[in-house]
């Protein structure tokens, strides 16, 4: 077994501030005897408007957020990998990439994901958010890779909403799958522990939620809903933060690979799904 850490802090529109957020959960992390740290989504940043998303926005050999990490990474005694949200820029574009790194433990970024799925929003009486106007989308899967905790599965946020993206990841050899999330207050309420848990179900893997919580602004306009969590491949919360305040918190649990192998054994739905012929797809 392996002991994992996610991350929960609120960011703001200070890549500086944010950085010494993420260099305490980094701190926790290390003192808890963590291999990985899950960091949230956007964790660089979160802008008051999408004109200012895209003004902040750097490539990663450039962000002195990602470089604070790094650095921050390769002076540990211990080592430990981070997986970690931020905006990255698009040259030509006025948008930019909402991405996913993984940065080993001397502080080499080794893979990349760019978010599918965009939170494009309406909601009476609720949050109006178009991450479109601001954000590119990706346009594919990153094949699960090997980390200290097994094959992990890359998604950001709004992925969790579409099962096929996480079946895909399972039907490629994910172990783990990690949705770094800033999920809003009313959406968080209703769906993020229970698509949390149903992702879990799914895919017999674990999920590792890192997540944005509290307020990003001083007017209060942006809300994250917190409660980053740990989910085993049976749909168990091992984990979780509490949204008491917006302090930099870490929830931990160790992914055990020999329960996801009894589970699946116990339960074997890969060898009982019916396939393309069926479902039109190979998901």
């Amino acid at each position: 077994m392996t002991l994992a850490a996610a991350g929960q802090f609120c960011a703001t529109a200070s890549a500086a501030e944010n950085l010494e957020s993420a260099k305490k959960l980094i701190k926790k992390a290390t003192e808890a005897g963590a291999k990985v740290l899950f960091l949230p989504e956007a964790s660089d940043y979160i802008a008051r408007s999408p004109a200012e998303t895209v003004q902040l926005a750097k490539s990663a050999d450039k962000s002195d957020f990602v470089i604070g990490i790094q650095e921050e990474l390769k002076r540990l005694e211990k080592p430990l990998e981070v997986s970690v949200g931020i905006h990255e820029s698009v040259d030509g574009e006025d948008r930019c990439k909402n991405t996913l790194l993984w940065i080993n433990s001397v502080g080499e970024i080794t893979q990349r994901y760019q978010k599918l799925h965009l939170f494009d929003v309406n909601m009476k009486n609720g949050p109006i958010l178009m991450e479109s106007r601001s954000v590119q989308p990706g346009t594919e899967v990153l094949p699960p890779f090997e980390t200290p905790l097994g094959k992990m599965g890359y998604a950001i946020c709004y992925d969790i909403r579409f099962p096929e993206h996480a079946l895909r990841l399972r039907s490629l050899g994910a172990e783990i799958i990690t949705y770094p999330s800033a999920f809003t207050v009313r959406t968080g309420q209703a769906h993020w522990e229970l698509l949390g848990r149903a992702r879990a179900v799914d895919t017999q893997t674990y999920v590792v939620m890192a997540a944005q919580v509290g307020a990003h602004d001083e007017e209060g306009k942006r809300r994250s809903w917190g409660h980053a969590m740990i989910i085993d491949p049976w749909g168990t919360v091992l984990a979780q933060c509490p949204d008491t305040d917006s302090l930099p918190r870490i929830c931990v649990a160790d992914i055990d690979l020999d329960a996801i192998k009894k589970v699946r054994n116990d339960m074997p739905l890969w060898q009982q799904r019916r396939g393309a012929k069926v479902y039109g797809s190979d998901v």
